[in-house]
């Protein structure tokens, strides 16, 4: 059972990553465990379980840490608007996109980009 775990998580992290990478998120919006536990063929329930056992946070978080994460460098592109950003990231509205990131990350999109550049010069 163990070893089980820790394989559908390796292959959840897999996945997650995928669809991020590959503009899923764009053509399908925000990732859900469902999504996950489907394309893994194991009920939303039981993939729950396993990848809180496993990781300690719940899989909704780690789909919620992967988008955070992926946002920071993603809105770092200056070619890109925060808008285009959010619609890429599989968010309907922009300012839904902006209100998670600064509540995830202390600051709004505009802000964390502008600062970052603010280091370098």
């Amino acid at each position: 059972m163990k070893r089980r775990g820790k394989i559908i998580l390796s292959d959840f992290e897999r996945l997650l990553s995928e669809y991020f990478d590959t503009g899923k998120a764009d053509e399908l919006g925000i990732p859900t465990v469902k999504y996950f536990a489907g394309k893994l063929y194991i009920s939303t329930n039981y993939f729950g379980d396993l990848i809180k056992a496993e990781s300690g946070e719940s899989a909704q978080r780690r789909i919620h840490s992967k988008l955070i994460d992926t946002a920071k460098k993603r809105v770092l592109n200056i070619e890109k608007s925060i808008s285009e950003v959010a619609y890429e990231l599989g968010f309907q509205y922009p300012q839904h996109f902006t209100r998670m990131f600064k509540k995830n990350v202390g600051k709004s999109p505009s802000e964390y980009r502008s600062r970052f550049y603010e280091n370098f010069n």
